[in-house]
């Protein structure tokens, strides 16, 4: 048996993906006009209690499960399956627990949803930038310091924490819990713009997106970066596995073997404090091609660049900071005010799970990068 490769896996995901939509995606420039687009034909996401189709005349003999992801469009099949191996579906009032079984034309099907479980995490009252929400989504302006979900060590004060509150009462249920569906993530101490799923069906179409990263579909996503030093061509792409970096456990690593492809674009949009390559520091866009852990952090460290302010990765740089201090003291005052890596992601760009309209969100500099910036500008 000849198994399926992780990139003939993705590749196809990206297809099925692309088929579920019924037309190009159109670009909106302005997410504004949301509101003024055409919605999709399929009603709201379910709640609890039961909801029964019936399979056409002529329909092709299938899968259980199968059958009724084509027909329930608010629930995924992982969903479906879930919920039939619960014993929570019945066919003709018979109860099945087979998510194989097959099923045919005029076949009743009641599935009987439970009510979301409540979510782990506890609702917390915490301040949200919300650029854009609608039934489905929610794109938020993600501040720096603000952990995106709960785990070892942050087991409050994140954002999912924030988004069980301010979404309270409409949220329908990723997997049957209560919760946003965190489809990608920034780290801690990264700003910038995210999108988050409302619903299971949005869950399951942005995860297909961010799992095809852009190459099928209208994902796009934009930081901006300050990085030591000057790099050799003003555009390129670093390539280069990422994983577990084998001297530093809490770190990631280009490694030879035993890591994923990692594909990072980037553009030296301005350089600072010299001509050149005897440049102090460099601003750049990166648009990545995949979406590893610590990406862009990792890969320009590996090629000599680290970002200002990258405690893990841009240690060895410390002197250079010491010596700013002596040198250029406001610029060492606004790098030591910083106090993280100066990476933001500026833009995001996906088609709306439901809508199917590209929509594009930018978000501006926060003031501690600006600072920092304006203070190299001097040099």
């Amino acid at each position: 048996m000849v198994r399926e490769t992780k990139r003939e896996r993705m590749a196809r995901k990206a297809t099925e993906w692309a088929e579920s939509l019924t037309e190009p995606p159109s670009v909106v420039e302005d997410a504004e006009t949301l509101d003024e687009l055409e919605p999709e034909e399929a009603g709201p996401p379910p709640g609890a209690g039961p909801v029964e189709i019936t399979i056409e005349a002529g329909a092709p003999s299938e899968r259980l499960d199968a059958a009724l992801a084509r027909r329930i469009d608010t629930l995924s099949r992982s969903r479906l399956k879930s919920l039939i191996g619960e014993g929570r579906v019945s066919i003709d009032g018979a109860t099945v627990t087979d998510a194989s079984r097959k099923i045919n034309a005029g076949a009743r099907v009641v599935v009987d949803l439970p009510a979301p479980a409540p979510a782990a995490p506890a609702a917390e009252a915490i301040p949200l930038d919300v650029i854009h929400e609608d039934d489905e989504v929610i794109v938020v302006d993600k501040p720096a310091g603000l952990v995106v979900h709960p785990g070892a060590g942050n087991w409050s004060g994140t954002l999912v924490n924030a988004l069980l509150h301010h979404c309270a009462g409409s949220l329908s249920g990723i997997g049957g819990v209560e919760r946003p569906g965190i489809v990608h993530r920034l780290d801690k101490d990264t700003s910038g713009v995210m999108v988050v799923a409302k619903t299971d069906r949005a869950h399951q179409k942005l995860a297909a997106q961010f799992a095809d990263h852009g190459r099928t579909g209208p994902l796009e996503r934009a930081y901006l970066a300050v990085i030591w030093g000057v790099p050799k061509y003003r555009e390129g792409t670093i390539t280069g596995d990422i994983g577990r970096d084998p001297r530093n456990r809490q770190a990631m690593a280009v490694v030879k073997s035993g890591g994923r492809e990692a594909i990072t674009h980037f553009e030296v949009l301005e350089t600072f404090g010299g001509a050149g390559r005897e440049g102090v520091a460099s601003l750049v866009e990166c648009r990545l091609e995949t979406g590893r852990t610590h990406q862009i952090r990792v890969h320009f460290a590996h090629i000599g660049h680290p970002l200002l302010g990258d405690d893990l990765y841009g240690s060895g740089y410390r002197t250079k900071l010491d010596r700013l201090d002596r040198e250029a003291p406001e610029v060492g005052t606004a790098l030591r005010a910083l106090g993280r890596q100066a990476l933001h992601a500026r833009l995001l760009a996906f088609a709306h799970p439901v809508k199917k309209k590209t929509l594009t969100f930018e978000s501006d500099l926060p003031e501690d990068m600006e600072r920092l910036i304006e203070s190299l500008r001097d040099l």
